[in-house]
C-alpha cells in the first residue's frame, strides 16, 4: 500500500517479510556472528592468560565485554528474522480472507464507525464490535512473532469461561496370587484437579479522525503493531512470573520454593544449584542437564535473559571448549552444551537465590489458554479528537506438567 501520508506519532508500521531480502540478511548476520564469536574466543582466552600471569588488563576486559554485547545483538537479530521467515512460510507468504464481506464492513467501521447491520457478527448493540476472523488471526500471528514464550509453550484455544485439568495421582495396587487363591479388592486410582490463572489483557491505541478519513497508511498493520507490542510485553511478564491475580500463573512460581510449588498434583519444578555463590558455573549447567530425565531431553532447551547468556558465553568445559556456540547455519539457534537456547527478557538476572535459567521441554511443561479471540471497541467519545480502539484478549496460563522442566537456582 502507498505510504505517502505522514504517520502520526504512535503509529507503527509492521511488515513481516519472509522473502529473499530477509534470507540474504540472515545469511550475512550468521557470518558476522561466527566471526564475532571467533574474535570473542581469542580475546577472552587472552584475558584469562593475562589474569593467570597477574597482569589483568581493564582495557582487555572491556574489549571482551564489547564483543560479548555485539554477539548478543547479532543473535537477537538472527532469532527475530528467523521467526519472521517461519511465520511467513506458515501463512503461505500471504493472507486469504475467509470472510471478505465482513472484513470490508469492519474496515469501514474502523475508519468511520459505519456498520451494516446484516454483517454485524459482533456486539454493536453494546457499542462494541468483534474483529473479523482474519484480523484476529493476523494480530495473533504478530503476537507470536514478538512473544518468545508463546513460541515455546503449548497454546490451546478454549471455549469455556475456565479450564481445569484432571490428573491421575495413582493409588492402583496389585499383588501376587496362586492359581486358586482368592482375589481381594485392590486400591483404586484417585484424581486431582488443577486450575489455571486467567485474566484479560488490553491495549488502547488511538488515531485522529482525520488520519482515518485521509488514510493511505495500512490500518491493519498499524493496529497489529500497537497490539503486538503491548500484548507481548504484558504476556511475557505474566507467563514468567505472574501471580495469577487477573493474570496467568508464571512458570517461575512453580519452582521449588515458589508461591505455587505445592499447587500441582505432580509437585514442583525441581531446582538445581548453580555451584557458586551469586554466579553460574559450567558444572552447574551440566548438573542441570543431567538432572532432567532422558525422556524429556529430546525437545529440551535453555531459556534465560540476555545478561545471563552473556555470562554463560564465557564458560568452558574441561577440554577448554566454550559451552555456548552460535548456530552454524541460518535458522539454527545458538546452543549451550548442544541444546538450543531461547532468550526470555523477563527472566531474572544472575544473583543470589535467583532462578536465572530454565532447561527442559517447554511445550510439555507450560500451557497458554486463549479464550474467544481479539475484541475491539471503537471509542470516538472519550478522548476527542482521537478515536481509541480498545482491544482486549482473554488469556490464561500455568504449568500443566512440572516434570519435563528444571530450574537453575543461583547459590546464595
Amino acid at each position: 500500500m502507498n505510504m505517502k501520508t505522514k504517520i502520526p506519532r504512535g503509529l507503527v508500521s509492521v511488515r513481516a517479510d519472509g522473502g529473499s531480502a530477509n534470507a540474504g540478511e540472515l545469511k550475512t548476520l550468521v557470518e558476522s556472528l561466527n566471526k564475532a564469536f571467533a574474535d570473542f574466543k581469542a580475546e577472552h582466552n587472552q584475558q584469562l592468560e593475562d589474569i593467570k600471569k597477574g597482569n589483568a588488563d581493564a582495557l582487555q576486559a572491556l574489549k571482551v565485554e564489547k564483543i560479548n554485547d555485539e554477539i548478543g545483538n547479532l543473535q537477537a537479530s538472527i532469532d527475530d528474522i528467523s521467526t519472521k521467515i517461519a511465520a511467513a512460510q506458515m501463512n503461505g507468504g500471504g493472507r486469504k480472507l475467509r470472510d471478505a464481506a465482513y472484513s470490508e464492513a469492519f474496515h469501514a467501521h474502523f475508519q468511520k464507525g459505519e456498520v451494516r447491520a446484516d454483517l454485524n457478527k459482533g456486539a454493536a448493540g453494546e457499542g462494541g464490535y468483534l474483529t473479523p476472523v482474519e484480523w484476529d488471526r493476523t494480530i495473533t500471528d504478530k503476537l507470536v512473532e514478538v512473544s518468545p514464550f508463546r513460541q515455546l509453550a503449548t497454546v490451546q484455544p478454549v471455549g469455556g469461561d475456565g479450564f481445569t485439568k484432571l490428573y491421575n495421582v495413582g493409588g492402583t495396587a496389585s499383588g501376587w496370587v496362586g492359581e486358586t487363591d482368592p482375589r481381594t479388592k485392590t486400591g483404586t486410582p484417585s484424581f486431582q484437579s488443577l486450575g489455571f490463572g486467567w485474566g484479560e489483557i488490553y491495549a488502547n491505541p488511538a488515531a485522529t479522525q482525520q488520519i482515518l478519513d485521509d488514510s493511505e497508511i495500512d490500518l491493519e498493520a498499524w493496529l497489529g503493531g500497537e497490539v503486538q507490542i503491548e500484548f507481548a510485553k504484558q504476556e511475557g511478564v505474566a507467563y514468567v512470573a505472574g501471580n495469577g491475580d487477573k493474570k496467568p500463573f508464571g512458570i517461575l512460581t512453580y519452582v521449588t520454593g515458589g508461591a505455587n510449588a505445592g499447587k500441582h498434583p505432580f509437585g514442583a519444578i525441581q531446582a538445581v544449584n548453580s555451584g557458586a555463590a551469586a554466579d553460574i558455573t559450567a558444572e552447574g549447567l551440566v548438573d542441570l542437564i543431567y538432572d532432567l530425565p532422558t525422556s524429556f531431553t529430546g525437545n529440551a532447551r535453555f531459556a534465560a535473559n540476555r545478561r545471563t547468556f552473556g555470562a554463560i558465553r564465557k564458560l568452558k568445559n574441561a577440554q577448554g571448549d566454550f559451552l555456548w556456540q552460535p548456530g552454524l547455519t541460518a535458522g539454527q539457534p545458538a546452543t549451550v552444551c548442544g541444546f538450543p537456547t531461547s532468550e526470555l527478557p523477563d527472566m531474572p538476572d544472575v544473583a543470589a537465590n535467583a532462578v536465572a535459567a530454565l532447561f527442559g521441554d517447554f511445550k510439555r511443561t507450560y500451557l497458554i489458554l486463549d479464550r474467544v479471540g481479539v475484541r475491539i471497541l471503537r471509542d470516538p467519545f472519550t478522548n476527542k479528537p482521537f478515536i481509541q480502539f480498545y482491544t482486549t484478549k482473554r488469556v490464561g496460563g500455568g504449568v500443566h506438567n512440572p516434570e519435563p522442566m528444571r530450574a537453575l537456582k543461583i547459590s546464595a
